[in-house]
């Protein structure tokens, strides 16, 4: 038994150490542990019970920091890292308590704002009636029959994107997900010469991928992320060239309606989180349908319904005009006024008519 004159209080390390026959015994005062700072968590790796198994699969899916997993659902994190749902809402809610998701003013958006950019299309009309050009941390979307000139906006897009800021571009690289094979190399020269842009170069600043199916497109959507942070790859522009042909043929009759728009709308949410994250441009093509029991007005209807309507930040419906002309509609728009403008197709892309 120890003797009390070799009891020891030390106030300032919180310890009280005794000398026994068995040696000499600390014990650490448990009262004023719990009273000690929690260790600010700042990465990924800092969150308790992810083991570096965890944040490579974490990492692989897209969950490179705390915000990406802040804002992700217990099943995308389980759906990872196989990890069980109870752990997975525990890591999401700490990310949380560690970003401080609050509400910011009104004054803060605008200063991010500020760091938005606009994407000329080469036509001033269609800027003017884009309020600019095309919007950096917004999804543009586009439909219209066939031949109307959405594509050709696209390869427009994916060349001008590369302009300096001052010539309207955002000293940008193009991602084109190409899901019709509408993609033409051979378009993106002759519009770089016309920029005075080397066509070599050009065609190099345009990363192409072929989605043959709507889970390969939606996989695609979501590497976007990994090819910015992990291959630095300054990412200004995603097109999706069209955003609802594969869901359309894989998905047939109202029996498969509602998994179609689920997936859509998933897909959707995905871009706009990249757009959101990363001040990237987005924009879709969409197909449309003719709704034959419409007796007035224009029966052409664009799919994917409501889901990609709400989805969609701005939207055009473009549609050929007289003498080769296309004329381009603002649908819906959180600021520009619904007007139209005409513009028309040529060998150095689109231009003013």
């Amino acid at each position: 038994m120890a003797n009390k004159k070799n009891i020891e209080f030390i106030e300032d390390e919180q310890t009280i150490r005794a000398e026994t026959s068995a040696g000499v015994m600390e014990v650490t005062r448990v009262d004023e542990m719990e009273d000690k700072p929690k260790k600010k968590i700042s990465s990924v790796e800092d969150l308790p019970g992810v083991g570096p198994a965890s944040i490579e699969k974490l990492a692989s899916a897209g969950f490179h920091d705390l915000m990406s997993i802040a804002v992700a659902t217990p099943g995308e994190i389980v759906g990872a890292t196989e990890m069980s749902e109870a752990t997975a809402k525990k890591i999401i809610a700490i990310a949380r308590a560690n970003l401080e998701m609050e509400f910011t003013s009104g004054e803060e958006i605008m200063k991010k704002r500020e760091k938005m950019m606009k994407i000329t299309t080469g036509s001033t009309e269609l800027d003017k009636l884009m309020g600019g050009g095309f919007e950096t941390g917004a999804i543009t979307e586009a439909y219209g029959q066939y031949g109307s000139g959405k594509s050709q906006i696209a390869h427009s897009l994916s060349v001008r994107v590369q302009l300096p800021q001052e010539k309207g571009g955002a000293n940008g690289v193009a991602v084109y997900i190409d899901t019709e094979g509408t993609f033409r190399p051979e378009r993106i020269k002759s519009i770089a010469q016309d920029c005075g842009i080397d066509p070599q170069e050009a065609l190099k600043n345009v990363k192409v991928a072929r989605a043959y199916n709507s889970d390969h497109q939606m996989l695609l959507a979501e590497k976007i992320d990994d090819l910015i942070v992990n291959k630095g790859v300054n990412v200004k522009i995603v097109i999706v060239d069209s955003l609802t042909a594969h869901f359309r043929a894989e998905y047939i009759g109202r029996g498969t309606l509602a998994d179609r728009q689920q997936k859509i709308n998933k897909h959707m949410h995905a871009l706009m989180k990249v757009a959101d994250k990363h001040n990237i441009a987005i924009y879709v093509t969409n197909q449309v349908m003719s709704k034959p029991d419409q007796f007035f007005g224009d029966p052409t209807e664009a799919i994917g319904g409501h889901i990609v309507a709400h989805n969609s930040t701005y939207r055009l419906y473009l549609r050929r005009g007289k003498k080769g002309t296309r004329v381009a509609k603002m649908v819906d728009s959180p600021c520009q006024p619904e007007a139209e403008a005409i513009f028309q197709v040529t060998e150095a892309g689109v231009k003013d008519a």
